[in-house]
């Protein structure tokens, strides 16, 4: 086997270490970033099962009072889920 060839190899071969440790890697963020959603997903779904009770006990007597207060709980879970988005973003920044 010649220089040229043997030195070829040993690139190829960090290639593939290097394209491994990547995957491992970014297999790792994955995990993580999964388990967050997943906590996010049952705290979110939890208050959307709240607010659809809420939703279920309304009639026409309290209809106005009561869709003014699920908007207000909608709105504040888009306001928190904004800000927590920002503060991911401002993290991967640091």
């Amino acid at each position: 086997m010649s220089k040229t060839s043997a030195r070829w190899l040993l690139v190829l071969g960090f290639v593939i270490v290097g394209f491994g440790v990547g995957i491992y890697l970014q297999d790792l963020k994955h995990q993580e970033s999964t388990k967050a959603a997943w906590k996010a997903n049952r705290f979110n779904v939890a208050r959307f099962n709240k607010i659809m009770r809420y939703a279920g006990d309304m009639n026409s007597q309290n209809w106005s009072s009561m869709r003014d207060s699920i908007g207000g709980q909608l709105d504040s879970l888009m306001i928190l889920r904004f800000r927590k988005e920002v503060d991911s973003i401002k993290k991967t920044r640091k």
